[in-house]
C-alpha cells in the first residue's frame, strides 16, 4: 500500500502569518475538508478588511451562477468607502472548468488586482483541483495563497479539544481528548458540537468518561473498532450486542460491511507489521493515521493470528461481493460472518529481533 503525502499546508500558515500582521493579502484560495477552520479564518478576513463602519457596503459576494470576467471586473472597480480595503467573495465557482476566453480574462484580472481589493475564491461544495500545468494555476500562484485546511495534528487538535472545554466552563484531560477524537473523528466541524453537548450535559467541572459515553455521537469506524476489539477479548455477546446497536441506528449493512472490511484491511496490516517488528508509527504511515489511532489498532492486532486476520480480509471481501450481487439479506450475511470471526485464534509469539 502507497504511504499517503502529507498535504501542503504552506498556504494555510502565510494565511496565519497574514492575519497576524494585520495585513491580508490581494488573493486567497480557500479549500479543504476542515471547513471548520475555513469559516474560522474566512471570518477573521472579514473582521480585518471590513472595517469603519461600512463593511457591508465593502464587501461584494459574486453567485456562481453569475460569476465571469465582467462581472468580477465591477466587483473589483468598487473602492471602498469609509475603509481601507473591500472584500469580494466567490463560493464554489470552479475556476479551471471556465471556457478557455473567460479563462484569459481571469488571468488578465488576477495580474492586475488593486491594492485596496481582497479577492477570496471559497470552496466549499465543489473541490478545487488546480491544475499546475496551466497559465491560470501560474497567475494564481504568482499573486496570491491557496490555503488548504486539512486535518489538524494529533497535538494541535488535543489542545483545541481542550480550549473548546475551557470555554464552556470546563477542563477534560488529554488521554479522554484523545478518546473523544478517536470516538467522533478529528474533523473540528464535528468536533465542535460533540463540545457543546458534552459539555452541557456534565455536572462537574471535570468531564468525565461517563459524560462522553452518555451524549457523545460515534462515528461508524469507532463502532466497528469496538465490536472487533470485543472478538479480540473473545467477548462474542459484547461483540453481537455492538452490531445490534447498529441495527437499531438503521446503519444500511453495506455500509457497516464496507467499514468492517475496512478494518481488517487495517488489523491485517497492523499484524504484518508486528511480525516484522514495526511500530504505530509505521501503521500510521500507512493508512494516514494520526498516532493514537495507530496505537489503539496496533493494540488490537496483538490479540489476532496473522492467519486469522488474512482469512477474515478475504472472508469481508467475499460477503461484500455477496450483498452486492446475490440479493441476500444483509443483516442475516453480517451476523453469519459475525460468528465466523468470532471463532478463537490464538496469536503466534511475536518472533524475536
Amino acid at each position: 500500500m502507497p504511504r499517503k503525502e502529507k498535504a501542503d499546508t504552506a498556504g494555510y500558515q502565510q494565511l496565519k502569518k497574514d492575519l497576524a500582521a494585520q495585513n491580508p493579502g490581494r488573493l486567497y484560495i480557500l479549500h479543504g475538508e476542515e471547513t471548520y477552520l475555513r469559516d474560522y479564518y474566512l471570518g477573521r478576513l472579514k473582521e480585518q478588511l471590513l472595517t469603519g463602519g461600512m463593511g457591508e457596503f465593502n464587501f461584494h459576494e459574486i453567485p456562481a451562477r453569475e460569476m465571469s470576467p465582467r462581472r468580477l471586473e465591477e466587483a473589483l472597480d468598487c473602492l471602498p468607502m469609509m475603509a481601507q480595503r473591500t472584500l469580494v467573495l466567490v463560493t464554489d465557482y470552479d475556476l479551471f472548468k471556465a471556457g478557455e476566453k473567460d479563462r484569459e480574462g481571469y488571468i488578465k484580472l488576477l495580474g492586475d488586482l488593486p491594492e485596496y481589493v481582497c479577492l477570496v475564491f471559497v470552496y466549499d461544495l465543489l473541490p478545487y483541483k488546480g491544475d499546475a500545468r496551466t497559465k491560470l494555476a501560474g497567475a494564481i500562484k504568482q499573486n496570491g495563497v491557496v490555503a488548504n485546511f486539512v486535518r489538524q495534528d494529533q497535538g494541535d487538535l488535543v489542545d483545541w479539544v481542550r480550549r473548546r472545554f475551557r470555554a464552556l466552563g470546563k477542563d477534560i484531560d488529554s488521554k479522554l481528548a484523545l478518546d473523544l477524537i478517536f470516538l467522533c473523528g478529528d474533523l473540528m466541524t464535528n468536533l465542535i458540537g460533540e463540545i457543546e453537548k458534552i459539555g452541557a450535559y456534565a455536572k462537574g467541572p471535570r468531564i468525565t468518561r461517563g459524560d462522553v459515553d452518555a451524549v457523545a455521537t460515534p462515528q461508524l469506524d469507532a463502532v466497528v473498532f469496538r465490536m472487533t476489539d470485543a472478538i479480540g477479548e473473545g467477548k462474542f455477546d459484547r461483540a453481537a450486542q455492538v452490531l445490534g446497536e447498529l441495527y437499531q441506528m438503521q446503519e444500511a449493512p453495506i455500509k457497516i460491511m464496507w467499514s468492517l472490511g475496512r478494518q481488517m484491511r487495517q488489523l491485517y496490516s497492523a499484524r504484518l507489521a508486528l511480525e516484522r517488528g514495526k511500530g504505530a508509527a509505521y501503521v500510521a504511515s500507512l493508512w494516514g493515521m494520526k498516532p493514537y489511532p495507530a496505537e489503539k489498532l496496533l493494540g488490537a492486532a496483538k490479540r489476532f493470528s496473522l492467519p486469522w486476520c488474512r482469512r477474515a480480509v478475504v472472508r469481508c471481501g467475499e460477503i461484500d461481493l455477496a450483498m452486492k450481487s446475490t440479493g441476500q439479506d444483509g443483516q442475516q450475511l453480517l451476523t453469519s460472518l459475525l460468528l465466523e470471526l468470532a471463532a478463537p485464534a490464538r496469536r503466534p509469539a511475536l518472533p524475536k529481533r
